[in-house]
C-alpha cells in the first residue's frame, strides 16, 4: 500500500460506518472485475471446496467476498486511528461467558481467517486483555507498521514473527496472555499435516494441539462476523473444547479444520478465499494454481 493509499484510508476512517460500508462494497465490485489473478485463485478455492455448487453460485459468493474484504480493508482505518470508544462501537461480543469462564487460565483463542479477523482481535484487547499472536511480515513496511500498531495499540499485546517459532508463544501464554491463533493458511509442508479441508488434503499447521498441551491451555474459538451496512461486526466466542488436545495430533488437527468448515458454511462470502490455501500438495499430486 502506497503513502497515497494510507492517506486515503486515514480520510475515509472519519466517515460514518455506513458510508465506509458503501464505499467498500463499490470498491470490492470494482476489484472483482479487474483483479483477475486474485479472482482466479478464489474461483479455484471455491470449486475445490464446493464442487456441488453451480458456477453461478460460486461466482456470486466470490463477488460478495470481494465486497466484504474491501469493506473490511477500509474499516481497518478505525482500528489504526480511532479512539477506543469507536473501536468498541464497531465490534460487539456474544458468548463472552465462554472466555470469562477461563479468563485466569491459559487460553488459546482460535481465530480463523474471516474478513473480521483483526476487528475481533483488536476489540478484545481494547477491553479485556492484551494478547500474544504470530504474524507474517508484509512486504510494504508502512502497511506492516500500521498492522502491528493496530494489533498492539491497546494494552501490552505482543506479536512474534513466524520465524520466531512457537516457544515465545508458549512462554507468554504461561505468563497469562491469551494466544490469538490463526492456523488456517498454507505455510508449506514444514510442521504441517495433510488433513482434509472440505475434503481436499490441505497442508495444515499442527501446532495448536501441541501448544495447548505444553501450555495447559483451553481452546476457546473466537469468530468475527461482518454485519450488513453500518452495523459493524459481531465477535462470537464458542464453548471451550472438551478433550482437547487428545493423544492424536492428526485427529486434533482434523477437528480444528472441521470446526472452521462449519463456520465457513455459515458465512462463505466472508472466508478468505484469495489465499492459495491448497498451494502445498502431497508428494506426487499436481498443483491446483497456475
Amino acid at each position: 500500500m502506497s503513502h497515497i493509499g494510507i492517506t486515503l484510508l486515514w480520510l475515509v476512517h472519519w466517515l460514518p460506518l455506513s458510508w465506509q460500508a458503501a464505499l467498500g462494497n463499490a470498491l470490492g465490485s470494482l476489484l472483482f472485475r479487474f483483479a483477475g489473478r486474485r479472482r482466479r485463485i478464489g474461483e479455484i478455492n471455491l470449486q475445490l471446496c464446493f464442487p456441488d455448487w453451480s458456477a453461478a453460485r460460486r461466482r456470486d459468493v466470490l463477488h460478495a467476498h470481494f465486497r466484504c474484504a474491501a469493506r473490511a480493508a477500509l474499516e481497518h482505518g478505525i482500528l489504526w486511528w480511532s479512539d477506543v470508544k469507536r473501536v468498541k462501537r464497531l465490534v460487539h461480543f456474544t458468548g463472552l461467558e465462554h472466555f470469562l469462564a477461563h479468563q485466569h487460565t491459559p487460553v488459546i483463542l482460535l481465530a480463523p481467517h474471516f474478513v473480521g479477523l483483526d476487528m475481533g482481535g483488536v476489540r478484545f484487547t481494547a477491553e479485556y486483555a492484551p494478547i500474544v499472536s504470530m504474524y507474517s511480515r508484509l512486504k510494504n513496511p508502512h502497511f506492516d507498521r500500521l498492522m502491528l500498531h493496530a494489533r498492539t495499540r491497546f494494552g501490552n499485546s505482543k506479536m512474534f514473527s513466524r520465524h520466531d517459532g512457537v516457544r515465545p508463544l508458549v512462554r507468554e501464554i504461561k505468563q497469562g496472555l491469551p494466544l490469538y491463533y490463526l492456523p488456517d493458511q498454507d505455510f508449506g509442508a514444514k510442521d504441517a499435516l495433510f488433513v482434509p479441508f472440505f475434503g481436499v488434503p490441505a497442508a495444515t499447521v499442527s501446532a495448536m494441539p501441541r501448544i495447548a498441551r505444553v501450555a495447559g491451555a483451553k481452546v476457546v474459538p473466537l469468530v468475527t462476523r461482518q454485519l450488513p451496512g453500518g452495523q459493524g461486526y459481531v465477535a462470537q466466542f464458542y464453548p471451550a473444547w472438551d478433550n482437547f488436545p487428545s493423544d492424536d495430533v492428526e485427529a486434533d488437527t482434523r477437528r480444528m479444520n472441521a470446526f472452521i468448515e462449519d463456520r465457513v458454511r455459515e458465512m462463505p462470502e466472508q472466508y478468505f478465499w484469495l489465499h492459495k490455501r491448497f498451494k502445498t500438495r502431497p508428494p506426487g499430486e499436481a498443483k491446483f494454481y497456475p
